[in-house]
């Protein structure tokens, strides 16, 4: 398969979106391996007013050395959880190689010391070789895998669907430790120094409400934080003093870093079913109500609001602190670029499906994934770059690593692009 600037003239916005996450035990998986399989084939993943510029693709490719990336560890890229790559976008890319799960998957793969990791909606842990290609261990849960794990100190954190959070040897995928939650773990770990930066702690957030802070080291509980109601996303760190993360009881909540304790909330205007994305003090994300919204962490209210007619968005903010934007992708089709500072659109770029996958932003473009089967590199005016026919829907992010772009298909291929 070869990169393609051709676009086809995709069909009119799906009227019945669904979705993976949500807020209400029907959005739960079925503990048979067997529905879980058939539900995966049947629905792949589903709890401003003015008329925006829609962009026309327009080929134009980036001219760029690129240097030799450092691993991905952690979902989003860091734990502000920004979607940001430091480097240039790759200019000509093409399938290096690809690996068959042989299950459906939904999850962000990580990257560190050339093993890359991804769980699968059948419950299996999988570890590859990035220099061989080769498959170096699996680890089996009893449910789906539906967020990226965390490596840190040769160990992967994980959360399961059967309600179990694991730490696993990097090297062999033998459990080191586990807990027992009351629900799933749908949202990816993070990993930081503990408060007196002598050991490592392991942040994580349960559908039971509750935002865990665990010693790394052994799994025993440092504190924890319990909301009124479900929570999907990811915790993010901000400026190493906090933690902040979205629910479906509607609120943003930070926290300590250091005890957990409740330092603000912001009340919003539905569920929030994706993870934040912070930037210094501001912290964005997207509600149920179709809207992506900011604020400050230690605000009263919210800065601002945009809100898309009909759809939801679908996938996690991603940060571009250099001219100012905030991306996010919608069920609409299409990806929206939003001013950090007033909430305005500023463009839409459309696709041939709902744009589930979190984007990633390089230095000099955006490159995201649809459910049309392409992966689309976007520049910051929204002109596409270049089009990847993968033949798979796209609703994991990508990443990028070892000067590699990463995906999970539907189907369960990963696809190692150069």
């Amino acid at each position: 398969m070869k990169a393609s600037t051709s676009q086809a003239t995709p069909p009119a916005p799906d009227r019945d979106p669904s979705s993976t996450r949500g807020c209400g035990k029907q959005a739960g998986y079925a503990t048979s391996r067997a529905l879980i399989l058939l539900a995966s084939l049947l629905i792949l993943p589903a709890c401003k007013k003015e008329s925006p510029p829609e962009v026309e693709p327009a080929a134009s490719p980036v001219q760029a050395t690129k240097p030799i990336t450092p691993d991905w560890p952690i979902t989003r890229g860091g734990p502000a959880l920004q979607g940001r790559v430091h480097a240039p976008v790759p200019q000509s890319p093409a399938i290096d190689w690809t690996y068959d799960l042989e299950a459906p998957a939904m999850a962000e793969a990580t990257v560190a010391e050339q093993h890359l990791v991804v769980g699968d909606i059948m419950g299996l842990v999988h570890c590859l070789d990035l220099e061989t290609r080769k498959l170096l261990w699996s680890h089996e849960t009893d449910d789906t895998i539906q967020a990226a794990p965390a490596l840190s100190n040769n160990r992967v954190f994980v959360g399961s669907g059967d309600n179990t959070f694991l730490a696993l040897d990097l090297k062999t995928g033998d459990e080191l430790w586990s807990i027992q939650g009351d629900e799933k773990f749908p949202s990816a770990p993070v990993v930081t120094s503990s408060a007196d930066g002598k050991s490592e702690w392991v942040l994580v957030n349960g559908y039971d409400g509750i935002a865990r802070c665990l010693d790394a080291s052994n799994g025993e509980a440092v504190w924890s934080y319990k909301t009124d109601n479900y929570i999907n996303g990811t915790p993010a760190i901000i400026d190493e003093t906090h933690v902040a993360f979205g629910g479906c009881d509607k609120v943003i909540h930070v926290i300590k870093l250091s005890d957990g304790t409740l330092t603000n909330e912001v009340t919003t205007d539905a569920e929030i079913i994706s993870s934040v994305a912070t930037f210094g003090k501001i912290i964005y994300c997207t509600t149920y109500a179709h809207q992506l919204v900011a604020t400050l962490a230690d605000g009263d209210s919210l800065d601002w609001i945009y809100e898309a007619e009909d759809f939801p968005f679908s996938s996690a903010p991603a940060i571009n602190e250099q001219v100012g934007h905030v991306y996010v992708g919608s069920k609409d089709k299409h990806l929206h670029a939003v001013d950090t500072t007033t909430g305005e659109l500023l463009w839409r770029f459309r696709t041939g499906g709902p744009v589930e996958s979190s984007p990633l932003v390089f230095d000099d473009a955006i490159v995201f994934g649809s459910n049309d089967g392409r992966l689309y590199a976007v520049t910051f005016e929204g002109k596409e770059l270049w089009t990847l026919d993968l033949g798979e829907k796209l609703s994991a992010p990508a990443i990028f690593a070892q000067n590699r772009l990463i995906v999970t298909g539907a189907k369960g291929t990963v696809f190692v692009i150069k």
